[in-house]
């Protein structure tokens, strides 16, 4: 008759008459589990010089120097000694300036957002069924990030002319290239449960799309959209240095005329309104997610 067998409560197994053994030691157990030991000193050490070594290697080739770095430091407070005080008197100037930058913002990353739903869609690899859709796309996909906002905004001003349209046109390449990325990234974590039982019952490729997909990735679409829209801000205020219009074309002005106390005014503007910005969609980003 067989002994019955209790376990204690340190995890150890005994039989009727209360001898007992730990789990893994028995005569049918192997060796005692080998744990991974933790990296040695060694190793830190050899990392240690690898990235000493190769941040020394790129100082080398771009002729970069502590002692450029210390000699140039008397100009820099020369520089920020021209900016303050700065002029307020010139805020006047700049107000339409920087609504216009923000409407360039506003509607690139519109256009770009509604752009970046069908190609985001196109590049999921869970949602496209052949590989030679969505590695074609992602390639496109990554081309288009390649290229400076700067750049595509001279591109367009070749094209368009000068004016807000081309820094509109940049903006949304940009917020498409960047947009996608992260929504394609996010659609191929979505939970696939809903999708398989909708293609149960019958539902086609757009029903998953609207009743499955969309409910899924609302909240995190729209904190790309706002994020997008934040970096555009800071993006459009730069891009009037190529004539695509908006807060940068007083930025050129200034900085040509070497008027910094001018430049200073813009500076301080553009950082209160990105910081507005930056603190309105964190709030909207807490309440979507």
């Amino acid at each position: 008759m067989k002994q019955p067998v209790n376990v204690s409560i340190d995890g150890s197994l005994q039989n009727g008459s209360g001898k007992g053994k730990s789990p893994g030691t028995g005569s049918g157990s192997g060796s005692a589990v080998n744990r991974p030991k933790p990296p040695g000193r060694t190793k830190h050490l050899l990392t240690l010089v690898i990235i000493l070594l190769l941040l020394w290697a790129s100082a080398k080739q771009t002729d970069a120097s502590f002692s450029e770095l210390f000699e140039g430091l008397p100009n820099m407070l020369d520089l920020l000694r021209e900016m303050f005080p700065p002029r307020w008197s010139y805020f006047d100037n700049i107000v339409q300036g920087m609504l216009e930058t923000i409407r360039m913002a506003l509607i690139g990353t519109t256009i770009g957002a509604i752009i970046a739903i069908p190609v985001s869609i196109i590049c999921a690899g869970n949602l496209m069924p052949s590989r030679w859709i969505y590695y074609p796309a992602r390639f496109v996909l990554n081309l288009i990030r390649t290229v400076p906002d700067l750049l595509l905004a001279a591109l367009f001003v070749a094209v368009f002319g000068l004016g807000p349209i081309p820094g509109i046109l940049a903006l949304a390449v940009f917020s498409v290239g960047l947009i996608a990325k992260l929504t394609y990234e996010t659609l191929e974590t979505i939970d696939q449960g809903p999708l398989e039982a909708m293609t149960a019952v019958g539902m086609n490729r757009i029903q998953l799309i609207v009743y499955g997909v969309v409910p899924q990735l609302a909240a995190q679409f729209t904190s790309y959209v706002l994020y997008a829209f934040e970096i555009n801000v800071r993006a459009a205020a730069i891009l009037g240095l190529v004539g695509a219009g908006g807060i940068g074309l007083y930025y050129e002005a200034t900085l040509g005329f070497l008027e910094y106390d001018k430049t200073s005014v813009i500076i301080l503007f553009t950082l209160v309104i990105v910081l507005i910005i930056d603190y309105v969609s964190t709030k909207l980003r807490e309440k979507l997610l």
